[in-house]
């Protein structure tokens, strides 16, 4: 679509897509609007509340967004962090 901005397949706001972000301001009983970063300037801040969902989670697991780095094609590199498990197999 000619000047429709999406956020990876889906096009979704949700933690794992862009990362939480605080509500501004009440608009109506089922409207609330967000707080939303500069580089998100071109997406309208007001949303349904079906839209949203709490985000109760652990804060150390929340990454920064200056960390994450997206291409122009919506890719990433995912680095990782520790080697939780192992197998060893014999021959």
């Amino acid at each position: 679509m000619k000047g429709v901005m999406r956020f990876g397949r889906k096009g979704k706001l949700s933690p794992r897509y862009i990362g939480p972000y605080r509500i501004d301001k009440r608009i109506s009983n089922v409207a609330h609007e967000l707080e939303l970063p500069q580089e998100l300037e071109a997406v309208h801040p007001i949303f349904h509340i079906s839209m949203l969902k709490k985000c109760i989670g652990d804060p150390s697991l929340i990454l920064p967004t200056e960390n994450v780095r997206i291409k122009d094609s919506l890719s990433y590199e995912e680095i990782p962090v520790q080697i939780l498990d192992r197998q060893v197999h014999k021959l």
